[in-house]
């Protein structure tokens, strides 16, 4: 069984930052990919920033240049450093992975709670 747990989200005014954080709790899986994904009422839950065990990165084009997404493979955690923050930044943040379980080989997805962001002008 895995757990996600995120943290870090929260109020600020435009032109701030934010870190947020998220970990991947259980055993028996290796981490292939973590990101990070928004959601805003009556929109599809969109990419935001994600990041494979090998290193690469994907970015949405609205946040490059202002978001970074970092891991730290052996505690299974990843971060987003949100600077610049923007109104249009305000959304839902849900934590994803995507695991290989070491019994059977198999992959999953997952997500995590949703962390609330909150850019004000």
């Amino acid at each position: 069984q895995v757990q996600l747990v995120e943290s870090g989200g929260g109020l600020v005014q435009a032109g701030g930052s934010l870190r947020l954080s998220c970990a991947a709790s259980g055993s028996g899986f290796s981490v292939n990919r973590m990101g990070w994904y928004c959601q805003v009422p009556g929109k599809q839950r969109e990419l935001v920033a994600t990041l494979t065990n090998s290193g690469t990165t994907d970015y949405a084009d609205s946040v490059k240049g202002r978001f970074t997404i970092s891991r730290d493979n052996a505690k299974n955690t990843v971060h987003l450093q949100m600077n610049s923050l923007k109104p249009e930044d305000t959304g839902v943040y849900y934590c994803y992975a995507r695991l290989t379980w070491a019994l059977g080989g198999g992959s999953t997805g997952h997500w995590g709670q949703g962390t609330q962001v909150t850019v004000s002008s």
